[in-house]
This record gives structure tokens, sequence and C-alpha cells, in this order.
């Protein structure tokens, strides 16, 4: 399990796999200076329920794998994400769809 810590207070554990690709949508908006809701959720040890976060391109943000090698990335889960990270109401984490992209559909741990 990968940890994604938000301003130093928050830290949520996450799969590897989700993380990355968490990462990738959630740098990519950062990066254009576009503040969002992010919402998962919650693990049934943690309380079973939703959370949300409102991310800010000036509050700290880390990513911390748990494994050493970079799980390969779902394209259409990609602009799945990316394509809620960019609704009113925010990114959603979904689970996994299969990967329609060309050469896709091969998946790490």
């Amino acid at each position: 399990m990968g940890k994604l810590t938000y301003d130093s207070t928050l830290t949520v554990d996450f799969d590897d796999r989700v993380l990355a690709h968490l990462q990738l949508v959630i740098g990519a908006k950062l990066r254009r200076g576009e503040s969002f809701y992010f919402s998962w959720r919650d693990d049934p040890a943690v309380g079973d329920g939703r959370s949300t976060l409102w991310l800010h391109p000036t509050i700290p943000l880390h990513f911390k794998y748990a494994g050493g090698r970079a799980p390969s990335i779902n394209r259409t889960w990609i602009d799945q994400l990316m394509s809620s990270a960019n609704s009113p109401s925010g990114l959603h984490l979904t689970p996994e769809p299969p990967d329609d992209s060309v050469g896709g559909g091969e998946r790490e741990s």
C-alpha cells in the first residue's frame, strides 16, 4: 500500500497502482494551477464512509509508494479519472476499467 499525504496532516492509504494513476491526473491539474475536489470511498477499516479533499496547487502533496517498480498505466482509466477531475464535482476515484487503448490490457501490481 502506498500513501498520499496532503498538507503534512492527512495521510491516506491507496494501492500503488491506484496511486500511480492518481499522481498522473492530480499532477496534470495542479501543474495547470487548477484547484479541485478529490473524493474516494473510505476503507471499512477507517469507517467505510466517503472522504473529499480540496486540492490546491500551493498545498504540499506527497506520493509514497510501497513497491519499487512503477505499474503499467491504463490510458482508459486515466481518461476516465481526468474527465471526472474536470467536472464541477471533481475527481472521483472509480474502479479500474479494462484498458481499451492500443496495446493496453497488460497490468502489473
